[in-house]
């Protein structure tokens, strides 16, 4: 990729994070095409900042580069942020401090450094998007997953200041990231950018909104890559995603708890899809209750309109918290050449923190290869994660890892997981032969899935939730 040959910048990197106030800022939209304005808030306690953008990639090993930087501006803290007291969502009501040009920018996902005078660093992710997939791999940035855990404010679809039954049902882009300001983004997509890249593979770059919004968003793609969190999903994403791989588009999900959540997107006092709803257990609360079932923002398994999302990506979102080894199954399995590995081999700590199972109980398309049965206990309950590959009648293969560490697992930080260099190269190996198959088109036909569901004797139920009728497991 030319791109790629352009001298990298190692300087991208945040060393002080100061106080949460002492900088901090967004975007006014989670994607623009080259040339579009980007307009960025900011609020600082410092008397002065500049703002300096990086485009990530590999660049020989720099990671990033830089394409703009403002001068040092004169900083002002902006307003408070306030709380809707009806779905508890937090957002903030703050001018416009940059208007950043974007010329030639090409496609990718950047990061903003923000820098204070006193020295505090936070960063801001925008996503430059592709105004075509056709012919490329897709990589998704999850931002709805992002936002879900932001807790700028005290308030996510987790927890508030009284815990869970104060949590927010509807989470808003218009406020900054919470710890760096890129947390999600750096720990499970990062280094999957960095990866694709130095492959030199044909890359588009879409978010989940930029996908849910259009119809025909991945048209002619290859293959669209899920990080390693990617839990919330709307229905309209969904539908183009799964008709996508009914045309032969096929879909790698590099994490575990995928396409968990059913979400509704909408839109905020800055634009559209700007808010992204989720009731959650409270769905009964959700003002579609009854209305439109299908838009109604449970789990995907749970009522009112169950439709897990097993009969997408393969597995079944299982468990969390847990730690264990991956134990490899299948080893003559495509994705696994040139690693070396034999029926048994241990990757140590790659499973966690939550994980995914092949689960007969629910929908499941065959023919599916486990590829990976490791051992777990989550909860005091004895189970397994899967890594699992199946290939659907249109020719679309789909891969999924079963764990949420996997990305994470690729290099440097490892947060301190226990992950040797050793599972960084089988990581890195089995995602660049996925990513260098899929990039080829329909996977099917060249890279068949060989059903052995029946021989691995999966559990058909949640063993968590005592229901699994069948408890062999070998």
């Amino acid at each position: 990729m030319a791109e790629n040959s352009l001298p990298g910048d190692p300087n991208w990197w945040l060393h002080t994070l100061g106080p949460q106030d002492a900088i901090q800022g967004f975007t006014g939209k989670a994607s623009v095409l080259s040339g579009e304005p980007i307009e960025l808030y900011v609020s600082t306690t410092s008397r002065e900042f500049r703002a300096t953008a990086f485009r990530m990639g590999w660049y020989g090993g720099d990671l990033a580069r830089k394409l703009w930087a403002s001068k040092w501006m004169r900083g002002h803290r902006q307003r408070p942020a306030e709380l809707s007291a009806d779905t508890r969502t937090v957002s903030v009501k703050w001018g416009v401090t940059i208007t950043v040009p974007t010329d030639d920018w090409p496609p990718g996902s950047y990061l903003f450094r923000l820098d204070a005078h006193s020295g505090a660093q936070r960063y801001v992710p925008v996503t430059v998007r592709s105004p075509s997939a056709a012919g490329k791999v897709v990589l998704k940035n999850a931002v709805p997953t992002w936002q879900a855990y932001n807790t700028f404010g005290e308030y996510d679809l987790y927890l508030g200041p009284g815990g869970y039954d104060d949590r927010s049902y509807v989470v808003s882009l218009d406020r900054p990231g919470d710890y760096d300001g890129a947390y999600l983004f750096q720990v499970y997509e990062r280094k999957l950018v960095n990866l694709a890249e130095r492959m030199g593979l044909p890359l588009a770059y879409m978010t989940a909104m930029d996908i849910a919004r259009d119809p025909r968003s991945l048209d002619g793609a290859t293959a669209l890559i899920s990080p390693g969190h990617d839990e919330y999903w709307s229905p309209e994403e969904r539908a183009i995603v799964t008709a996508a791989r009914d045309r032969g588009v096929n879909l790698a999900f590099l994490g575990a708890n995928a396409m968990f959540r059913r979400t509704r997107l909408q839109p905020s006092a800055l634009g559209p899809d700007r808010e992204v709803v989720c009731y959650k257990t409270s769905y009964e609360l959700d003002p579609m209750y009854g209305k439109n079932d299908a838009m109604v923002t449970s789990d995907w398994r749970e009522p009112p309109d169950p439709d897990p999302e097993s009969s997408v990506i393969g597995t079944l979102y299982e468990g969390y918290p847990t730690v264990s080894n991956y134990v490899v199954l299948t080893p003559d399995a495509w994705m696994f050449k040139g690693t070396g590995v034999r029926k048994g081999t241990k990757f140590d700590n790659l499973i966690g923190i939550e994980y995914d199972r092949v689960n007969p109980g629910y929908p499941v398309e065959r023919p599916i290869q486990v590829l990976s049965h490791s051992p777990l206990v989550c909860n005091g309950v004895s189970s397994f994660a899967d890594s699992a590959y199946y290939t659907h009648k249109s020719g679309a293969g789909v891969f999924n890892t079963g764990t949420m560490r996997w990305v994470e697992a690729f290099g440097s930080p490892t947060y301190g997981w226990g992950i040797s260099n050793a599972t960084q190269r089988f990581t890195k190996r089995v995602t660049a032969n996925v990513l260098t198959a899929f990039a080829e088109g329909p996977a099917a036909h060249k890279y068949p899935a060989h059903d052995n569901l029946d021989s691995v004797h999966e559990f058909a139920g949640d063993p968590l939730d005592g229901d699994a009728t069948v408890s062999t497991g070998q």
